[in-house]
């Protein structure tokens, strides 16, 4: 089963990306840090790691670079979901090494077909 990583520190949009994935048939694992998903990158090397931009402590573009320069996770696509939506701020997360990026409110339908084109 394909396994998404899901990093959002809102619960609301949290839930309704959980919610969406599960009901596609996702395992998904959800966490509210940059910090806490290094851990579960770790721990477990997810399918793809969903990550919003505005996080405690680190950003997701942080995140994103960091998963990009490792050789143990470069390899899993990154979705940045974000209420960023100037051309600049997709310019600089897909720069960053995301494969996507999708702007908030998440439509769970563009989400699912998203994360389907980009997971085995």
């Amino acid at each position: 089963m394909t396994t998404v990583l899901v990093v959002e520190d809102t619960l609301t949009q949290a839930e309704v990306m959980v919610g969406a994935l599960r009901q596609a048939g996702f395992n998904t694992i959800a966490v509210t840090s940059s910090e806490d998903a290094r851990i579960k990158l770790n721990q477990q090397k997810p399918d793809l790691v969903i990550l919003d931009v505005v996080l405690p402590g680190e950003s997701g573009f942080e995140l994103c670079r960091e998963i990009k320069e490792n050789p143990e996770t470069n390899s899993i696509p990154v979705v940045i979901c974000s209420t960023k939506n100037g051309e600049m701020d997709k310019f600089w997360g897909l720069k960053q090494g995301a494969s996507s990026y999708l702007t908030k409110p998440i439509e769970p339908a563009e989400l699912v077909r998203t994360v389907r084109l980009l997971t085995p």
